[in-house]
């Protein structure tokens, strides 16, 4: 697990989760927001799915009252974080997250044989390289594609895997007691701004925030923007 600094319990807790097929550096320019109470944990080794993942990722959070920010496959566990100990979880910040989950087995199973039979530059390729806006960076993106180069073919495999095995939660949004932000690149097509709009307007504490020119990697590619809305979510909770 990555610290950017040693924890205190007297403060709140932020915990970010990070999104396929990155790890837990890709929010390196969130670190300043909490830095004594920032947790960053790379999730592949933490067990076979999103829920197994969700639980180390608590046991690892000394402080009692969390924030917990996910990007996409990140979201995914941010919301079992956040129905294993809903006590506990004063806010989600949901990234290009989509709670509702219909399994296809054909697609799990097509992602695998591209990674063992053409190898992880193909899978970046088709995968995770068009999840970026137009508008992006080259900086972002070279950043975003050195992470991806230093995951393994096993780790990036089994991130797919709970992927593509995680629980529907969109029922669960509903019933979230605390405040969640749901977050949208502008140009992002998974899941997008229609399906982040629908999720922020079914809880009863959500809000919308569209990033413009912006994909699906919002702390890489408008790490500016977050970072404000961080704060904002920050400063509604507290910090001790």
């Amino acid at each position: 697990m990555q610290h950017l600094r040693m924890p205190s319990r007297s403060k709140l807790g932020l915990l970010f989760l990070h999104a396929l097929p990155l790890d837990g550096s890709m929010w390196a320019g969130q670190g300043k927001l909490l830095p004594n109470s920032t947790y960053t944990p790379t999730l592949y080794s933490l067990g076979a799915s999103v829920e197994d993942w969700a639980a180390s990722a608590l046991r690892q959070v000394r402080e009692e009252r969390l924030i917990v920010v996910g990007c996409s496959v990140g979201g995914s566990c941010a919301l079992e974080v956040a129905a294993a100990a809903p006590e506990r979880v004063a806010a989600l910040v949901l990234i290009g997250t989509k709670a509702r989950h219909n399994p296809n087995s054909q697609l799990y199973a097509s992602a695998l044989d591209l990674i063992t039979e053409q190898g992880l530059e193909a899978a970046w390729a088709a995968f995770w390289a068009p999840l970026f806006s137009q508008k992006a960076s080259s900086a972002a993106v070279n950043a975003a594609k050195e992470i991806f180069n230093r995951q393994s073919a096993n780790d990036i495999a089994n991130g797919i895997a709970a992927f593509h095995t995680r629980p529907s939660r969109d029922q669960f949004l509903s019933r979230f007691s605390g405040s969640l932000t749901v977050v949208s690149g502008e140009d992002d097509v998974a899941p997008g701004v229609e399906v982040s709009t629908k999720q922020a307007a079914s809880a009863s504490k959500g809000t919308l925030e569209i990033i413009p020119e912006c994909g699906h990697y919002v702390p890489l590619e408008k790490p500016e923007y977050l970072n404000k809305i961080l704060r904002d979510v920050i400063s509604a909770h507290g910090t001790i």
